[in-house]
């Protein structure tokens, strides 16, 4: 029969012993620095998570600072105009798709003067974390985030654009109308 008191005693000792693999740290401080505020854990520690987060667009070596806005600002116009068409107020009436198109573009609108309002704030400059450990110069100058967000405004523009040419004139008025 186990005991309280014995199955204290019993924590206790497992406590002294480094190589119980109950007493190796999972979440530590990133770059053992504590006052960083940043930790590492095994998720935004893996290899798999680096990898991932530093081939995304933002944080990918040898693009210029247009290229990267560009090609953020085609994925999010791309995405953007579905939730719009699908549970926009004119989602079921001819003009469902080209509402969706101009809720995307006022948003990409929107979306790049906060890019551009950003930039003129004096930030400090970036401090390394655990993913991305290299963070690129784009983001260390306003001229940098400038070029960013017109980049993002004409990929934005352009990803919509696209994806209303699809709705409209290869996948048809009805298409959405399978999920209502």
């Amino acid at each position: 029969m186990v005991t309280s008191n014995n199955f204290v005693q019993k924590i206790g000792e497992s406590k002294e012993r480094p190589s119980d693999p109950r007493n190796r740290e999972i979440v530590r401080p990133a770059f053992n620095d504590p006052f960083r505020g940043n930790f590492e854990t095994p998720v935004n520690a893996s290899d798999f998570s680096r990898i991932f987060i530093n081939n995304l667009p933002a944080y990918r070596r040898g693009l210029s600072a247009q290229r990267r806005g560009l090609e953020v600002g085609m994925a999010h116009g791309y995405w953007l105009l579905g939730p719009f068409a699908v549970f926009g107020p004119l989602r079921n009436t001819d003009v469902a798709y080209l509402a969706a198109l101009l809720a995307t573009i006022g948003l990409i609108v929107i979306s790049t003067i906060a890019i551009s309002l950003y930039a003129t704030v004096h930030q400090p400059p970036s401090q390394p974390i655990v993913t991305t450990p290299g963070v690129p110069d784009t983001y260390k100058t306003q001229e940098g985030w400038n070029e960013y967000a017109s980049g993002f405004l004409v990929g934005g523009i352009g990803g919509a654009i696209f994806a209303y040419a699809l709705l409209n004139f290869v996948v048809g008025r009805d298409f959405f109308g399978y999920f209502s």
